[in-house]
């Protein structure tokens, strides 16, 4: 069941995706009196699932939920349409109009695609609001990853600044470093000190590289929440709601101690632990697995390691937040996209697999929204991608004739087409090759 929510959720934000990116396309060719032949959602390769002739134009549904189209008269699309490209130019085709006009049309798509990623976050910051957590609210202060702590960041460390400013949200903190080019974080250590610690510039591919993607997780208490049957922890005697004071006779009261010593004992050697159990100590032995395992999670979280605060905004307040928030979304992927072509980010790659696990398996709608803001703006910004198939490289050809004012032929224009659907198509079975890998090792 949670499987077909997820599909559900996914398949209705592409389709709504889908329409509104090629209505970018439709609406100025409509204006500039050019001929619409086809609107549709999904590809309709041999065959539709549904379509109905409305003036000059059938609207339809595919069978291929891959996109969707315009076909627009006179136009070197997916479509290769050479029959009608081999006739004389009329008036409503597409390559009798301007090249201003066919500027607009082509940027019509993306252009809906931002729009559509900021009134989301507008809307949703309007209708939720925002949950933030300051620094004084992680009571504990944060577990630091072990590379991390060569640049003199401690465990209970309490993070100040960022580049010199206060974080809103300071558990933003991971997200910063990867993506936002942090030189210096001021900290609180836990006896009062306070520091301003200088980062390497390169610390965003570090952290890819070593795959520390979080470095800093608040420090929570090792309680145990559930005991898996039959794991080491099960046959040493642990119980859900015990809570960890001593791990070999060092004392240790956090989760990520508690992680630490599991995964760095020795193989096939006992782990001594002292555990609370109703204000009485007991104590266990424990012998990890294989895997440096041994069977047992974390209650999580809880209102005394982190305080939330919630914050509400007026229409006016959310506009502004609504634009900063659609702002340094498309930043951030951008800063991101650099990893792309790295050995490592290439077989990262995720295609429609690893997107409709982004969705809760539970229907959301907060959560739909966010994701579909999110996707919104990642489409506006890959359809600008310099590819000939893509908007961005039919941008390209148009601004090339704008400067030059040399239009390239049709039959240059057709092999670019060609070229750029290889392309495509090639990333796209990559793409979902790597899922069907991952699951079918498990990893996804």
């Amino acid at each position: 069941m949670d499987t077909y929510i997820k599909i559900a959720q996914f398949l209705l934000s592409l389709s709504l995706l889908i329409i509104l990116h090629e209505l970018g396309h439709f609406i100025p060719a409509k204006l500039f009196k050019t001929k619409v032949e086809k609107f549709y959602l999904f590809f309709d390769y041999k065959f539709s699932l549904f379509k109905k002739k409305i003036g000059e134009t059938v609207y339809g549904i595919g069978w291929i939920p891959l996109g969707g189209y315009v076909k627009i008269a006179g136009m070197i699309d997916e479509s290769m349409d050479k029959e009608q490209m081999s006739k004389p130019p009329q008036p409503w085709e597409f390559r009798s109009k301007p090249a201003w006009q066919r500027l607009i049309i082509m940027l019509g798509g993306v252009t809906v695609n931002f729009i559509l990623g900021i009134f989301i976050y507008i809307m949703m910051f309007n209708v939720w609001g925002e949950d933030y957590v300051s620094t004084n609210d992680v009571k504990k202060g944060f577990a630091v990853a072990e590379s991390f702590k060569a640049y003199g960041f401690r465990d209970g460390d309490k993070i100040l600044k960022v580049n010199q400013q206060e974080l809103l949200n300071v558990l933003d903190v991971n997200k910063q470093l990867f993506l936002r080019d942090v030189k210096t974080i001021e900290v609180e250590h836990q006896n009062g000190e306070q520091e301003t610690i200088n980062l390497p510039e390169d610390i965003g591919l570090t952290m890819w590289q070593s795959g520390v993607m979080e470095p800093f997780t608040p420090r929570t208490y090792a309680q145990i929440d559930s005991v898996q049957p039959n794991s080491p922890a099960d046959k040493a005697g642990f119980l859900k709601g015990d809570r960890i004071k001593m791990i070999n006779n060092i004392p240790s009261e956090y989760w990520h101690e508690f992680i630490t010593a599991v995964k760095n004992n020795p193989q096939g050697k006992p782990i001594q632990i002292e555990v609370s159990r109703d204000g009485i100590a007991h104590q266990l032995n424990v012998v990890p697995n294989e895997n440096n395992t041994v069977g047992v999670y974390s209650g999580g979280i809880s209102d005394d390691i982190i305080e939330i605060h919630h914050k509400e905004y007026s229409f006016g307040e959310s506009i502004g937040k609504g634009f900063s928030k659609a702002y340094w979304t498309l930043r951030d992927y951008v800063a991101q996209f650099k990893y792309v072509f790295t050995k490592k980010g290439a077989n990262s790659l995720g295609g429609f697999i690893t997107i409709g696990n982004i969705f809760p398996a539970t229907w959301n709608w907060q959560a739909f929204w966010s994701i579909t803001a999110l996707l919104s703006i990642m489409l506006g910004f890959m359809n600008l991608l310099p590819i000939p198939a893509l908007d961005g490289g039919h941008v390209v050809f148009t601004l090339y004739e704008m400067i030059t004012g040399r239009k390239p032929s049709d039959k240059f224009l057709e092999y670019a087409q060609i070229t750029g659907f290889i392309i495509l198509i090639a990333l796209l079975l990559f793409a979902n090759g790597n899922d069907i890998y991952k699951w079918i090792t498990g990893q996804l």
